[in-house]
């Protein structure tokens, strides 16, 4: 993970300590819970091009259309 160690993270989460403080690293953590929640709901909310495109193929092959583009 980017070539981050176990006493790297440590002393990176000990200066987010004491810069935000215990309060407001609660805050910070939920609130980042909070858009990964999010961005994983709308990513899967989101059909993909090739479902939406296959009932279009399906009935230009039907009607006898041979183009892809």
């Amino acid at each position: 993970m980017f070539g981050l160690g176990w006493p790297e993270l440590i002393l990176i989460l000990a200066i987010v300590l004491l810069i935000f403080g215990g309060s407001r690293l609660k805050d910070l953590a939920k609130g980042v819970g909070d858009a990964v929640r999010e961005f994983k709901k709308a990513s899967s909310a989101t059909p993909s091009k090739e479902k939406e495109e296959e009932p279009i193929i399906e009935a230009a092959k039907k009607d006898g259309n041979k183009s892809q583009g």
